[in-house]
């Protein structure tokens, strides 16, 4: 696993305003960064489950968050962060394939949820981790799908927002100096979208750059402030441009655009994957999870029903 660097001449902004990831580099000081939109694919992946809001957008920022972080990596398989917790929501999950294909759900208690949303004070616009999380855990892994480890980062849910346990672990763990924003919300129709804003100053790069460590570091705060500048509104508005708002943020820093990528809602899950599961386990023990004289099997990410009766079972068991 590399960082991606992005590669390409500078193109104009294409009709696509969603479903996208932009590269970027300021030039001034070789910070790299990503701009990540979401709007279908966000919209869809929600939309499958009737989450409550407060979960949805915990969820949607993951979602953002799995979006920017992967596409910051040269990898070929699956970037995958998980959050694990005892709080009302107890596990969330999003994974983004390197050809582009976004997932995630998540798992809730309902009970612990409403007496969480009853107790809120009324000046409270979103959870933080502690209360909707409690104590857990956040991991990242990339499973390259061949012949090599997996690697994996663990940070505990340390931070008001999942954005500043990624950030807690980058500073401590890796030493990468690294900024992410992100912002969920619904449009004026109700359909979900999503922005997301990822830094990074990698310390080789920040060498090569040939300046010294004071205009480094004030070439990093710099470009912090400007990060900081950008509202949600402009996370989240379909008619400004991916390009437009780099600039807008980024003019004079002499921002550079590379070749953009495509994110899409995709499930890998199959009635090939469940049955080779199924095929490993005694028939016997199958025939208990009937219900109604069929076995179904709900896959957690796309809510797909697979459904086995008698006869699907003996051919299975053949």
């Amino acid at each position: 696993m590399s960082p991606d660097t992005g590669s390409g001449a500078e193109p104009g902004d294409s009709p696509t305003l969603d479903d996208l990831v932009q590269p970027f580099m300021l030039e001034t000081s070789g910070i790299r960064g990503r701009l990540v939109k979401l709007g279908e694919s966000l919209d869809t992946i929600l939309g499958r489950h009737e989450y409550p809001e407060p979960v949805a957008t915990a969820l949607g920022e993951l979602l953002l968050l799995a979006s920017v972080l992967s596409s910051m990596l040269k990898f070929s398989g699956v970037f995958t962060l998980q959050v694990k917790g005892d709080g009302a929501v107890s596990i969330m999950v999003a994974d983004i394939t390197s050809e582009g294909d976004l997932r995630g759900y998540a798992g809730f208690d309902a009970d612990k949820l409403a007496a969480l949303e009853a107790a809120r004070s009324g000046d409270a616009e979103r959870f933080s981790v502690s209360e909707l999380l409690g104590k857990g855990y956040l991991a990242f892994t990339v499973d390259q799908r061949a012949d090599t480890d997996r690697y994996q980062g663990i940070v505990e849910l340390d931070g008001e927002s999942l954005a500043d346990c990624l950030l807690h672990y980058f500073r401590q763990s890796e030493q990468i100096q690294t900024g992410l924003l992100v912002s969920v919300g619904r449009d004026g129709e109700g359909h979900w979208r999503g922005g997301g804003l990822g830094l990074q100053h990698l310390p080789d790069e920040a060498k090569a750059s040939g300046q010294n460590e004071d205009l480094r570091e004030e070439d990093w705060r710099r470009s912090m402030i400007l990060q900081a500048s950008c509202t949600e509104t402009e996370l989240l508005d379909v008619s400004l441009p991916a390009n437009d708002l780099l600039f807008r943020l980024f003019h004079e820093e002499g921002v550079r655009v590379f070749e953009r990528r495509a994110i899409a809602f995709g499930c890998r899950c199959s009635s090939s994957r469940l049955e080779a599961v199924l095929a490993q386990m005694p028939r016997e023990e199958v025939e208990t999870l009937k219900v109604d004289g069929v076995v179904v099997a709900t896959c957690e990410f796309c809510s797909t029903d697979y459904r086995y009766d008698d006869a699907a079972l003996d051919r299975l068991y053949k």
